[in-house]
C-alpha cells in the first residue's frame, strides 16, 4: 500500500469557543491532486495555514514525507519540499517575471540575498527560471515587469515561483480566483500538465475545475471533513449536496 506524502492527524484549531478546524484527518497520496472544497467560513484557509507552517494547530499532527513537521516553521517545511502558493500576491512587481523566478531558484539553492539585485544575471539561475516559466506558459513574457502582467499571468508567475522551490507537494490556495474565463482555462490546462510531475493540494471554489482536475476531493464544512472520495462520488454524495453543492452541479 502506498504511504501518504501528507497526513493530517486530528488537526484542531480554535479561537475561544469558535472551532475552525475540528479534528481534521486527510491523507494525500504521492502523485495525486487532492482538492479541498467547502463553503466560505469552512476553515479551508486556516487549514492551509496549518499545513504550510504559518499557523500552529492547538492539537494534532502534520506529517509530511514520514516526518512530523507540526512544529517546524514554514522555511524548514519549504526546504523539505512542502511549498505554498497563491495565498496572496507574492510577486515583486518592479522585477521581471524572469527575475522573480530566478530569485526563488536562488533562495532554494541556499544562496545569500546580498546579490538580490543581480540574481537574474546569473546564467544558471536564468536557465532554471526559464524552464519554470516555460512549464507554466510564460516564456514569452519573461522580460516583462511582473507588475505589468495580467491577473491571470501573475497567477501563472506565482505558480512558476512555487515550482522553483522544487516542491514534493504544492499547496494552491484558490489559483483561479479573480481570473477571467480564458485565463482560468489556461491555468487549468497548466495544472493538468503539472499534476503528472508532482503532488498538489488544491483549494478552489470553481467546481468545474475541481471535478476536472482532482483525483480525490475532501469536503470541509464548519471545520470538519464530511467526505473524502473521488469527484464522481463527491458529486453524487447527498450530504455534500445538502451542505455545499446544492443544485450547483448535477
Amino acid at each position: 500500500m502506498t504511504e501518504p506524502l501528507l497526513e493530517l492527524r486530528d488537526l484542531r484549531k480554535t479561537y475561544g469557543a469558535f472551532v475552525v478546524t475540528d479534528d481534521v484527518n486527510i491523507s494525500v497520496l504521492p502523485g495525486e491532486l487532492h482538492a479541498i472544497i467547502g463553503p466560505n467560513g469552512a476553515g479551508k484557509t486556516t487549514l492551509i495555514h496549518q499545513i504550510s507552517g504559518t499557523l500552529s494547530p492547538d492539537s494534532g499532527q502534520v506529517v509530511f514525507d514520514g516526518e512530523n513537521v507540526t512544529r517546524l516553521p514554514m522555511p524548514q517545511r519549504v526546504r523539505r519540499g512542502l511549498a505554498r502558493s497563491f495565498q496572496i500576491t507574492s510577486i515583486l512587481p518592479a522585477f521581471s517575471a524572469l527575475e522573480n523566478v530566478a530569485l526563488a531558484v536562488q533562495a532554494r539553492s541556499g544562496s545569500s540575498f546580498r546579490f538580490f539585485g543581480v540574481a537574474a544575471q546569473e546564467r544558471q539561475l536564468n536557465e532554471a527560471a526559464m524552464e519554470h516559466l516555460s512549464s507554466v506558459g510564460l516564456a514569452s513574457r519573461a522580460r516583462i515587469a511582473a507588475g505589468l502582467l495580467s491577473h491571470g499571468e501573475k497567477r501563472q508567475l506565482e505558480l512558476a515561483i512555487g515550482l522553483a522551490t522544487q516542491p514534493k507537494l504544492l499547496l494552491l490556495d484558490e489559483p483561479l480566483a479573480g481570473t477571467g474565463h480564458e485565463e482560468s482555462m489556461r491555468l487549468v490546462e497548466t495544472l493538468q500538465r503539472l499534476k503528472s510531475r508532482l503532488t498538489i493540494m488544491l483549494i478552489e471554489h470553481d467546481m468545474d475545475a475541481v471535478f476536472s482536475l482532482a483525483d480525490r476531493v475532501s469536503v470541509l464544512v464548519y471545520g470538519r471533513v464530511i467526505a473524502t472520495d473521488t469527484p464522481k462520488r463527491i458529486r453524487a454524495n447527498e450530504e455534500v449536496r445538502i451542505a455545499y453543492l446544492g443544485e450547483e452541479v448535477v
